[in-house]
């Protein structure tokens, strides 16, 4: 599949934005402008909307099987054109093709479980008082939705949305990530030609504050996602809550991570090194404060040290590629920013802290021990290749620290001790908990944090909660 330029897909047409304006793409592995992508104006949000609208009154008079069917034929079309889109997600965000498979294959399997699930959204009948009455429970669809999706996973972020929202029987309008549109407009191909009726999935690009500002209010949208910053997510969550809109909320995190000293260190930073350098750290639930029990910091620094300098960093396309640039030099000034910060407060940098080569926006695998907490990057969520490693004495000191900020997504932990574990299930305050092995984001479970990170699901059989409407029926057949 070849890198083309990327146009708006609009009531079920692939089309320039009204007035012709659009945006570069750029590759993050050598800075070139690799392309363009429409930038949607206000008449082309408007057209979205009777789309959405035209959408939703034949989609949600669908039967859930039919759409089971047309969800399970976009599926298998993406699973047939891994490679090509594999490719076009790699030129465009930078991660390792190997990633890209992966976040390509997870889309396939996302939208296989949605789709199973919508044929399962059973309403209920509930007993009633009178022999003459009955009463019931029924499911559904809210309305159109809008989702507003990032660009470090393009596609699975938006399948998190657009997937159970099809499911559920909603429409939905997606704004797509300008900096890598190539995969989700390879993504709407396949649900195009899988048979989805017009206007039931739309995708546009452009300035997020004026695409929010409109939809979000807009009377014609009943439900809004939204995956992304917390203040952002805050600003949109207000936004919709003034007009009674549904939502839901993937935030940012900063996650701790508990190692106890009975863990097995060599299983926990083997699996550990391909979590948090995963996507170079651009990823919301990156393992970032290691809390590590001072019997084994040192044991564990070494190991993971090792294992964080033998990365091959390179272009994402190259044979054994393991970590790939930052998405723009923005993002590599702040990753910078944040190191410098911290070692002029005392942190000791144990590898990395440097670009890498004079193309594109690459960055070292970064190490730093001896961290506390006047450091920005011990506040701020670094979204970069930055692991924070400080020792803990007991586990009540390491809980202190791993509910400290305000975030509450994703968190780990290590250790052999079922009494260690449950402690820990119970009381780190985050939406996820992975205890001995990374097992967060699998289709089947819930997916969403707490705090300022957010609420709602976009996983398991929660996610297609928040695009249905329970309505209550009670009818005297006397």
């Amino acid at each position: 599949m070849a890198y083309t330029d990327t146009r708006l897909f609009i009531g079920g047409e692939w089309c320039s934005a009204s007035d012709v304006r659009t945006l570069d793409i750029v590759n993050p592995s050598n800075g070139e402008v690799i392309g363009t992508v429409a930038h949607a104006s206000r008449a082309d949000l408007e057209k979205a909307v009777e789309a959405v609208v035209e959408g939703f009154r034949v989609w949600s008079a669908t039967s859930a099987f039919e759409r089971y069917k047309i969800i399970r034929k976009a599926a298998s079309l993406l699973r047939d054109r891994l490679e090509e889109i594999a490719r076009l997600l790699t030129t465009d965000e930078g991660k390792p093709l190997a990633e890209s498979r992966l976040e390509v294959n997870s889309c396939a399997d996302l939208l296989d479980w949605f789709a199973e699930e919508g044929r399962r959204t059973y309403g209920r009948a509930i007993p009633s008082r009178s022999i003459g009455v009955q009463q019931f429970a029924l499911k559904e669809p809210v309305g159109p939705a809008v989702g507003f999706t990032p660009w470090n996973f393009p596609m699975s972020q938006i399948v998190r949305k657009l997937g159970p929202a099809i499911s559920a029987g909603c429409s939905i309008i997606i704004k797509g990530p300008e900096e890598a549109p190539a995969a989700p407009a390879a993504l709407f191909r396949c649900l195009d030609e899988a048979g989805i009726p017009a206007g039931v999935v739309n995708l546009v690009f452009g300035t997020p504050s004026e695409i929010s500002e409109f939809l979000v209010p807009h009377p014609a949208i009943r439900k809004v996602s939204f995956t992304g910053s917390v203040g952002v997510g805050k600003h949109l969550a207000s936004l919709a809550g003034l007009h009674m809109k549904r939502v839901t909320m993937e935030l940012g995190g900063h996650a701790p991570v508990i190692i106890a000293d009975d863990a097995n260190i060599d299983a926990a930073t083997t699996a550990l090194i391909g979590s948090k350098f995963r996507n170079a750290g651009q990823v919301c639930i990156s393992p970032t404060r290691f809390l590590i029990q001072s019997k084994v910091h040192d044991q564990f620094v070494e190991s993971f040290v090792s294992k964080a300098k033998a990365l091959k960093v390179a272009d994402g396309l190259a044979d054994g590629s393991q970590m790939g640039p930052l998405i723009n030099e923005r993002r590599r000034a702040a990753v910078e920013a944040l190191i410098e910060d911290a070692v002029s407060k005392g942190a000791k940098l144990e590898t990395g802290g440097e670009r890498i080569g004079n193309q594109g926006f690459f960055f070292a695998p970064t190490v730093l021990t001896g961290v506390n907490t006047d450091m920005r990057a011990m506040n701020e969520e670094p979204f970069g290749p930055i692991a924070l490693v400080r020792s803990f004495s007991d586990i009540d000191e390491a809980l202190v620290e791993a509910n400290r900020l305000p975030f509450g997504l994703g968190s780990y932990a290590w250790t052999t001790s079922a009494t260690t574990a449950r402690r820990l299930a119970h009381g780190i305050q985050a939406g996820m908990v992975t205890i001995n092995h990374i097992g967060l984001g699998l289709p089947e479970t819930p997916y969403g944090g707490v705090k300022d990170s957010g609420y709602g699901y976009e996983g398991g059989s929660e996610a297609l909660d928040a695009y249905l409407n329970t309505r209550f029926v009670t009818h005297d057949t006397l």
